[in-house]
């Protein structure tokens, strides 16, 4: 465990903050995790931090509890599997999640931990990961999809001291960036992280000198407090005592040819608290798509559905976590055992979106949203230059795929977004300007956003035509299961994935592959999955459909999913619209069913082949 070196040994006083002051405290948080992306992305080189944001701040309170953060990870954690001193001016790095307590999940993500002292006592703790590019291992970018073992993932990074007293170990930084292979954008990526804590470092002391330490504490206190007080209400209000609710969820596969991996949560509330027990979820994949998943980021991932429904201004923070019991088996999906392959774990984190949604929305189905867009598919292009003014220079992509957004009790899933809100698409500008390929398509596809009410998202075809040869990976998922609807509202489409090769051949890939040859003139179709739909189909306004019609987000036959008649240019037919309405609403269930699976299990699988040119996989077994 972490020794903490203080040369103020006095206790901090608790004393009575206004709420003016608490206000002030809480924004200045707030504003200071936002500058620390903002100096990050300024700085960082890798198009997957620089242009998608793939990175995530904190800012935690003296004991390491998080006060403000996008994603959230557990410095408690850390601070547990961490042994030696911390001291004024040490910056600590690591990339291994079995060393940290899973405060991290994959050993692309490089964390920063940053201790926040003033006039000699720590203050707080400022902490950043961001997903390198490529961390060495077998297959550019460090994500090998036929993984077995951490080992195969590249270079994993115990705790240590990046800088000690304010100074740069140069020699242990030197061989981590041996091992990479694009070594200055790890070093630009890794500077812009240590950056950001520092500039969150110097927001915190400058609160702390404007009110005075013990005001600054106090008001942390009493923003925990104020985030447990609301989640104890909530738990009561929501949730009737004793009574057991379970959610049920997939991955598709693995990458070596099992699934699906079912991924059950369960919740139950006892007294004033709630039990969250992973327990009935998948053993641990073969491949490396297992989620390393820490008590805490659940506990956090929770309170984003409970706290931010509830009141979306607050500033949730880990307040409430005493309230939230966690159960994870182990050797399990969500709980691996050393050294167990985690690079993909990719799924499991959008997928556990999809697992809270559909767990919790069953006390309020009103507020349910529907399965969507629950990954952060990867694409990977690299290879070295031929012949011109570039010849031998190496080049490497990393980018993050978007798709279907669910719908939702408020409207309309948005088309062709992210999981993630921060996340923002690569510009095809900048991928044409910086490396060889060509973007011949980048469009939502009509129909694959699930009917309803509201309508799920579609997801989009980005055609990739390469113009060197090369290699390209992705990681992807929904191939097989389908992104569900609520409330009556249908599935979305299902992602696919192939190639138009130049020599006039087609090939139909896998959801998860690597190391797959491309030749010039070869076109990559990355078609992403679409959002489920959220309520009644046939209460649409039959208007609105004609609208998307014209718009190419609905086809003319896929307005018929929605009951509309129109032609080619959305002008609707009134009269057959509401026979045709009123034919379909004969012979449906009523009430509608609150969730639209698709086909069971054993039907997708018999058909597996058939729908989607691959073959179906095999179920997984225990390692």
């Amino acid at each position: 465990m972490a020794r903490l070196i203080e040369t103020a040994t006095g206790p901090l006083r608790s004393v009575d903050v206004d709420l003016v002051t608490i206000d002030l405290i809480e924004n200045g948080l707030r504003n200071a995790r936002y500058e620390m992306d903002e100096v990050l992305f300024r700085t960082a080189l890798s198009p997957g931090i620089r242009e998608q944001h793939d990175e995530f701040p904190l800012i935690a309170n003296p004991d390491g509890k998080m006060m403000v953060g996008q994603f959230g990870l557990s410095i408690p954690d850390f601070l547990e599997n961490f042994d030696g001193d911390i001291e004024e001016g040490d910056v600590l790095l690591t990339s291994d999640p079995y060393s940290c307590g899973a405060a991290i999940s994959h050993a692309n993500d490089w964390l920063v931990v940053l201790p926040i002292f003033f006039e000699g006592r720590i203050v707080g703790w400022a902490a950043m990961f961001g997903h390198m590019s490529d961390v060495g291992g077998k297959t550019p970018a460090s994500m090998p999809t036929d993984a077995r073992t951490i080992f195969e993932e590249g270079v994993v990074i115990p705790p240590f001291k990046l800088y000690r007293k304010g100074v740069l170990a140069e020699d242990p930084l030197r061989i981590i960036l041996n091992q990479v292979r694009k070594p200055d954008w790890n070093r630009a990526d890794l500077n812009g992280i240590v950056a950001a804590c520092r500039t969150a470092s110097r927001r915190v002391q400058e609160m702390c000198a404007r009110f005075g330490v013990d005001t600054y504490n106090s008001a942390l206190d009493q923003l925990l407090d104020r985030n447990y007080r609301a989640m104890k209400v909530l738990l009561g209000a929501v949730f009737k005592e004793g009574e057991t609710l379970s959610f049920t969820d997939y991955i598709c596969d693995d990458g070596l040819g099992y699934g699906p991996y079912e991924l059950k949560l369960s919740l139950t509330r006892t007294g004033d608290k709630v039990l969250l027990d992973f327990t009935g979820s998948s053993p641990q994949a073969q491949g490396p798509i297992n989620y390393y998943i820490n008590e805490n980021l659940v506990r956090m991932f929770f309170g984003i559905y409970m706290i931010t429904v509830a009141d979306p201004q607050i500033l949730w923070n880990d307040g409430f976590y005493p309230l939230v019991d966690v159960t994870i088996p182990d050797d399990s999906f969500w709980k691996p055992k050393y050294p167990a392959a985690l690079n993909a774990r990719n799924h499991g984190i959008g997928r556990v979106f999809d697992l809270f949604g559909g767990l919790l929305g069953q006390t309020n189905p009103g507020l349910l949203n529907a399965a969507g867009f629950s990954s952060s598919p990867h694409f990977m292009y690299s290879g070295t230059y031929g012949p011109g003014e570039r010849k031998g220079e190496w080049f490497q992509l990393y980018s993050i795929g978007f798709g279907g957004v669910p719908g939702r009790p408020v409207g309309d899933g948005p088309d062709g977004h992210s999981l993630w809100p921060s996340f923002v698409n690569i510009p095809c500008e900048y991928l044409e300007s910086y490396y060889p390929l060509r973007i011949e398509r980048w469009e939502t596809i009509a129909d694959t956003g699930g009917a309803g009410l509201h309508r799920g998202g579609n997801g989009v075809d980005v055609a990739y035509r390469f113009l060197e040869a090369g290699t390209i990976a992705i990681h992807d998922d929904r191939w097989l299961t389908y992104p569900w609807g609520v409330n009556g509202g249908e599935p979305g489409a299902r992602g696919r994935k192939w190639l138009e090769r130049a020599d006039g051949g087609t090939e139909i890939l896998g959801s998860k592959v690597h190391d797959v040859p491309v030749a010039p003139g070869d076109v990559l179709h990355f078609v992403t999955w679409g959002g489920g739909g959220w309520g009644d189909p046939l209460a649409r306004d039959p208007e609105l459909v004609g609208l998307e019609v014209r718009r190419g987000l609905v086809s003319p036959t896929g307005a018929r999913r929605f009951g509309v008649v129109c032609d080619e240019a959305g002008t609707v037919d009134v009269a057959a619209t509401e026979e045709v309405r009123a034919e379909l609403r004969q012979g449906r269930p009523d009430p509608l069913p609150t969730f639209d699976m698709g086909p069971p299990m054993e039907t997708i699988l018999d058909r597996c082949l058939e729908e989607t040119g691959l073959p179906a996989p095999r179920p997984p077994v225990a390692r």
